[in-house]
């Protein structure tokens, strides 16, 4: 079995290596289910790291229906990603009603053409997953990262062995939740990857902040968050 582990920063792609892992999914900011790395850790990554490394391509936390800003950022991250030799993507487009948009997620993988191609957990919003993993698999799509709908991949695992039925051309690979104590069961089950982060707490301060920089209001599924115009402007209108 392959595995897969999600590492937000050098010191995790590390362990991530030496511990044995197979493969690494390069992202930042887990507790937002991970977004783009920034250049600078896509350089060190690729400089200190010898399994291959599959990067996330996800510009905020949020949603997955992108403004036309947003998605032609997405298109230059692939391009550089493919410029610096990466081995894989990790991407999706959904539509604002949970339907795949095929047309974006297409684009993104012919942008990837040479690397791995995985449709992230967005899979976990749509709303007939079986159609879906047939629609990606015509776009060449090679993983599906999902909990099965879940909260984990263990709740999941009844959908996710489903799909694993059906597929034909991508490898469906469960994310979520996996762990040492869970993870025969995958297995058991036939699937041939799993994704984890294996991640656990450091504490780096000796003391708590004053001020905690968390803003658990910005976490909102449903949108994002802009800055705006009237707001700035009636600012700017007390201090010009």
């Amino acid at each position: 079995m392959l595995v897969e582990v999600c590492a937000n920063s050098l010191e995790s792609a590390m362990n991530a290596e030496k511990a044995g892992a197979d493969r690494i999914e390069l992202c930042s900011e887990l507790a937002v289910g991970g977004i783009t790395p920034s250049f600078g850790l896509l350089k060190s990554v690729k400089e200190n790291i010898g399994i291959p490394v599959h990067v996330l391509i996800r510009p905020r936390s949020g949603d997955f229906s992108y403004t036309d800003g947003e998605f032609n950022s997405m298109k230059q991250d692939i391009a550089l990603c493919v410029e610096m030799g990466f081995d894989g993507i990790v991407s999706g487009v959904l539509h604002t009603d949970f339907r795949l948009n095929v047309e974006r997620t297409k684009e993104l993988v012919e942008l990837s053409k040479g690397l791995k191609f995985t449709f992230h957990r967005a899979f976990d919003w749509v709303l007939d997953p079986l159609q879906t993993m047939k629609q990606l698999e015509g776009l060449g799509i090679d993983y599906i990262l999902s909990s099965g709908q879940e909260k984990s991949a263990l709740e999941g695992i009844a959908l996710l062995s489903r799909l694993n039925d059906i597929a034909t051309s991508c490898v469906v690979m469960p994310g979520g939740g996996v762990n040492a104590g869970n993870v025969h069961k995958f297995k058991d089950s036939g699937f041939k990857v799993v994704h984890l982060s294996g991640t656990s707490f450091v504490p780096r301060l000796k003391v708590d902040p004053k001020v905690s920089m968390n803003s658990a209001s910005f976490l909102q599924d449903q949108g994002v968050f802009v800055s705006n115009v009237e707001a700035i402007r009636n600012v700017l209108k007390e201090v010009k």
